[in-house]
């Protein structure tokens, strides 16, 4: 699936990972509470979300369910945008995280730590 995830979407997906399936209505109350979203605006977004093949919707509460995982969205936004802004290369942003500090000690020493478990 090579389909983007907006940041909207990403609220809805968002909401759907960490409290488990859950209805429509109950997404869009959410939604209202969090960021103001009208319930129109969340039913739109859910249904651009089944439109992509994010979620599915069962039910005649319209019952929704995440049918992509948060590491997989993860995983394709970060390759994404080592393409897009350090020509594929994965250490070019690893250089850019560390020279801007964006990463602590503790991070990076985790990091080490990845990278040597991958030899």
């Amino acid at each position: 699936m090579k389909t983007q995830v907006f940041d909207s979407e990403l609220k809805v997906m968002e909401t759907l990972w960490n409290r488990g399936d859950l209805t429509a209505k109950e997404i869009a109350q959410i939604l209202a509470q969090q960021v103001g979203w009208s319930k129109t605006t969340t039913y739109t977004v859910i249904k651009k979300c089944v439109d992509k093949g994010f979620i599915e919707r069962q039910g005649a509460n319209f019952l929704c369910h995440p049918l992509i995982s948060k590491d997989e969205v993860r995983g394709r936004e970060a390759v994404e945008l080592v393409d897009k802004m350090f020509d594929g290369s994965s250490d070019l942003l690893v250089a850019s995280l560390i020279q801007n500090k964006k990463m602590n000690a503790a991070q990076i020493e985790n990091l080490r730590k990845m990278l040597e478990e991958l030899n």
